[in-house]
């Protein structure tokens, strides 16, 4: 059994945690920023930046307390590397590099996706590589072939806003407050999806990827009549999310012959989004894996567990590792269309 300390500050949320290769979980906190960033209607990096100096080092020491351990008791440090806000990254990976040289442990950088692909393994014992994907967050929508630690194949990317970016622009045109997918699952309770139709971009087409601004831009259009309520327009809109959502992935079903569908990342926590993908799962005969709602949302748990699998693969790294911007999983992917690529 090794233990990993686990660093997180790629975006708002900033965390720290220990796990064990046999799926512990020791100690973990997570501080996020949303009070911050609220006013502005999303993240300011030059603000997210500071507020991770300022919180990273309390969090490592409180996990440590809660452990019972002292830093050099931990077998290797986990941080993110990327990619995400790069003023954020390199809060994480030069902690984790300091950590790391004044200990004497290896370093892993992980790549946040990673942490997001591998996450349900880490409550999911029973999860084999290898199987579909689909990463819904704030910057990411794909669809990828996990064939083991380090070995993805994307079939889809978006082609202009990720799921979780077309979350929070509509709930600013809607006047609801940041982070925008929770404020939209909670409106659309009390609305009536079928009141306005709303488009499904590419739904039917045989083109494998994802697009969502021309759904944002219909809701602009419904919030600007002044014809419609707030909550039919939240419905709707969720609705129409998860006939994209459903309708790619039952695409990419047939591409892949992985006998499990995973869903991964912040967005993974809407109710709706879940439950509709479960079905479709059930209607393909693959099994379905979602990790619990704390593990869809950025933290230190996932980071620390995909640092414990590639670990145990060998796949250590120097100090010299960098932080990125952008850090595609399946780098030899092709890209597609669109100038607001999501890598």
């Amino acid at each position: 059994m090794t233990v990993i300390l686990g660093l997180e500050s790629s975006c708002d949320d900033t965390s720290a945690a220990l796990v064990t290769s046999d799926r512990r979980i020791l100690a973990q906190a997570v501080v996020g920023q949303n009070a911050a960033h609220q006013p502005y209607g999303g993240v300011v990096p030059e603000i997210a930046a500071r507020a991770h100096v300022e919180i990273l080092p309390g969090l490592i020491e409180k996990v440590l307390g809660e452990a019972k351990m002292l830093v050099r008791d931990v077998d290797a440090i986990a941080a993110t590397a990327g990619p995400g806000l790069i003023g954020g990254v390199m809060v994480a990976l030069l902690a984790g590099k300091g950590l790391a040289l004044a200990t004497g442990k290896p370093l892993i950088a992980v790549n946040h996706l990673e942490g997001h692909a591998l996450s349900p393994r880490l409550v999911d014992p029973g999860l084999q590589f290898p199987y579909l994907l689909l990463l819904v967050s704030g910057g990411h929508c794909q669809l990828l072939e996990v064939l083991g630690v380090g070995d993805y194949r994307r079939l889809a990317t978006t082609i202009d806003d990720a799921v979780g970016e077309a979350f929070d622009k509509a709930a600013k045109l809607l006047g609801l407050p940041y982070p925008g997918g929770p404020a939209i699952e909670g409106l659309a309770r009390d609305g009536d999806a079928n009141v306005i139709p709303l488009p499904r971009p590419l739904v039917g087409s045989g083109e494998p990827h994802f697009s969502f601004a021309g759904l944002k831009s219909a809701v602009q259009r419904a919030v600007a009549s002044g014809e419609c309520r707030r909550e039919d327009i939240a419905a709707g809109f969720q609705a129409a999310v998860v006939d994209c959502l459903v309708d790619r992935t039952r695409l990419a079903l047939e591409m892949s012959d992985a006998p499990a569908l995973v869903v991964a990342g912040g967005v993974a926590a809407n109710a709706a989004i879940r439950g509709a993908l479960a079905e479709l799962a059930q209607e393909q005969g693959r099994r379905f894996a979602v990790p619990p709602a704390w593990l869809c949302t950025d933290n230190a748990a996932m980071i620390a567990w995909a640092g414990a699998e590639r670990l145990t693969a060998g796949l250590v790294d120097g100090l010299d590792a960098p932080a990125r911007a952008r850090w595609p999983l399946d780098e030899g992917a092709e890209k597609v269309r669109g100038a607001g690529v999501k890598a």
